[in-house]
């Protein structure tokens, strides 16, 4: 692996303070612009910054800086200058592409600080995987940080992974050089019992000196989150609703608000401090998942920062919550999120602070992108045979391993479906009253079947169970190798036919998502790469994943973003039903249990 090196502080603060005192001229001055200051909240002109080894040397007003024959001038021409924008909490996984493309989808929207946690291919490869992630993102050419996968699985007992990460794990992926923390701890109920094995993960990490990171994902803000919060994660992403971000920030945590392909949690909380005027120090925007079609078509922490402004926010404010506060929180204040001496050089070029146009963005003192153009190279890794032949299934799968077998007798049936809510994580246990044909529940109406398929150890087991609201119609199914968090193969369809020529096909193209319809194939997104990943360009996945939403509609869902929904329904660690390998999961109470209840 060849790791994209920057200098310390140390190595060049030296040249940073001749270049600050005028006695030697700069690598880079960026000239007459706006200077967006995070820290005092402040836009203050005529100001010039003079970059040294990729570092900021000073940021000083009325064209001062000494300026040599080498020397690269750009000209701000009045334009605001901003910090390059922080993604506090996300999946690349998510965006369906390896950590190079993610990069170069994202560097033209101003993106210059990432902060991943590669759960997902950790539940597929273990820490190998994670190592994978970890390595190639050291290879790019904006500032990726990576939290060590704290839940693989995420709920353990309710479901099976292909690998499990262990204390000892986390202990020994703290020594490597891009890891900053340890990602969401997703078992809560686990840390509020005190989980021996929870708490060495995160005893481990305070140890290294490191962040702790957060996923509370219940309505309960009483005892259970206030033993949560005394097992010491440091934030947390699960908000939805304005109590969650003030109960969270009284608590010393950070408020981690998201807006992604499918969550929209930032409405709902940023009232904390636009409404009930709280200090906003302790709120950080983040994206969590965004998928490929997400980046190429609306953007990345850009189109956070807009839409926190649009829901009443100052700019300012809005810029510090994806910048200033993201760094602080995880004690990087001194490297990244402002434009200041010392600090990387990573600035935005922008004339609306409210629109936000990316005019011109600057990644350690280089020019990387410029009027949404890519100038840089975004190195790729080699990925091995072991994280490309992931997807087994032991056996061709037919339409009879998805029947679901009723009561003796019975002609119709009383089960519990899991509700989908649109665009939230969040699902509703809801029950239903379904006939019964030759023996079987057929699902009626706006009730679908779901199964989940074990592909890691080719076992050829399957678990049926059934939901509602996509609103297919006709002869369909929907299968997909990305199933959060254990990524076994998830299928949503209104017919058992079209969903085993389904799963046969993932298991065909070596995982990815897949939609038939009458027997026809209407949309196919190949991700080779653990089943989650492309290696090809965001806009070629994106392609593919616009084909298949609209493929879904055509198959009569009409929710937003419905594909990041059928993503999330064997996330067992998030209200209320979800299903796993092992059966139907009532994450309320964290327990199994039954799909049909009794003939009705």
């Amino acid at each position: 692996m060849e790791q994209c090196t920057f200098p310390t502080w140390q190595d060049v603060a030296a040249d940073l303070v001749e270049v600050a005192a005028g006695r030697k001229p700069a690598d880079c001055v960026i000239r007459g612009g706006i200077w967006v200051n995070v820290h005092t909240r402040e836009a203050l002109p005529g100001h010039d910054i003079a970059i040294e080894k990729g570092r900021i040397a000073c940021v000083i007003p009325d064209a001062s800086v000494q300026i040599g024959p080498e020397t690269e001038v750009i000209e701000a021409e009045g334009r605001y200058m901003i910090p390059g924008l922080c993604d506090g909490h996300m999946h690349v996984e998510s965006g369906m592409l390896t950590s190079a493309e993610f990069a170069a989808a994202v560097i033209p929207h101003g993106t210059t600080s990432m902060f991943t946690d590669p759960h997902e291919i950790a539940n597929v490869l273990g820490l190998q995987g994670v190592r994978l992630m970890h390595d190639e993102a050291m290879m790019q050419p904006l500032n990726i940080w990576t939290q060590m996968p704290s839940c693989a699985p995420s709920a353990p007992g309710l479901e099976t992974t292909g690998f499990e990460i262990t204390a000892e794990d986390v202990a020994q992926a703290m020594d490597w050089p891009g890891i900053i923390g340890l990602g969401e701890m997703m078992n809560f109920p686990g840390v509020a019992a005190g989980d021996p094995t929870m708490l060495a993960e995160i005893a481990a990490t305070q140890a290294a000196g490191k962040t702790v990171g957060g996923h509370y994902a219940s309505p309960d803000l009483g005892r259970g989150f206030a033993a949560y919060v005394a097992g010491g994660p440091a934030d947390d992403h699960e908000g939805t609703c304005e109590a969650d971000a003030v109960a969270r920030m009284r608590q010393g945590m950070r408020a981690m608000i998201r807006l992604g392909s499918a969550w929209y949690d930032v409405q709902t909380q940023i009232t904390a401090i636009t409404e009930k005027g709280l200090d906003p120090r302790n709120m950080v925007l983040c994206t969590d998942d965004c998928h490929s079609g997400t980046l190429v078509n609306d953007g990345h922490m850009n189109r956070v920062v807009r839409h926190a402004i649009d829901c009443g926010c100052d700019p300012l404010v809005a810029l510090q919550m994806a910048t200033l506060n993201t760094a602080t929180h995880f004690g990087l204040e001194r490297e990244i999120g402002s434009l200041t001496p010392g600090r990387r050089a990573d600035v935005i070029l922008t004339s609306d602070l409210k629109a936000l146009p990316i005019e011109h963005v600057i990644a350690r003192g280089r020019t990387v992108a410029v009027d949404g153009v890519l100038k840089v190279d975004c190195p790729h890794l080699d990925w091995p045979d072991t994280a490309r032949q992931t997807v087994r299934l032991g056996r061709a799968l037919t339409e009879t391993d998805f029947e679901i077998a009723a009561p003796d007798g019975a002609n119709s049936v009383r089960a519990n479906v899991i509700g989908v809510v649109e665009n939230q994580a969040p699902t509703k246990a809801l029950k239903a009253d379904l006939p019964v044909v030759d023996g079987l529940v057929e699902p009626d109406g706006a009730v679908c079947q779901i199964a989940l398929v074990e592909r890691h150890r080719a076992t050829g087991g399957v678990t049926n169970a059934l939901v509602s609201g996509f609103g297919y119609k006709g002869r369909m199914a929907m299968a997909s190798t990305v199933a959060h968090d254990s990524h076994h193969m998830i299928v949503v369809g209104t017919d058992r036919a079209q969903m085993a020529l389904a799963t046969n096909r993932l298991a065909e193209v070596g995982g990815g998502i897949t939609i038939f319809c009458d027997g026809e194939e209407l949309a196919l997104v190949e991700l080779p790469i653990a089943g989650l990943m492309s290696d090809r360009p965001a806009a070629e996945v994106a392609e593919k994943a616009n084909r298949m939403v609209q493929a879904m509609i055509d198959c009569g869902c009409t929710l937003n973003n419905a594909y990041m929904q059928h993503s999330l329904l064997a996330l067992v660690v998030i209200p209320e039903l979800r299903i796993s390998d092992l059966g139907l999961v009532d994450v309320r109470r964290f327990e199994f249990i039954p799909l049909i209840e009794a003939p009705s």
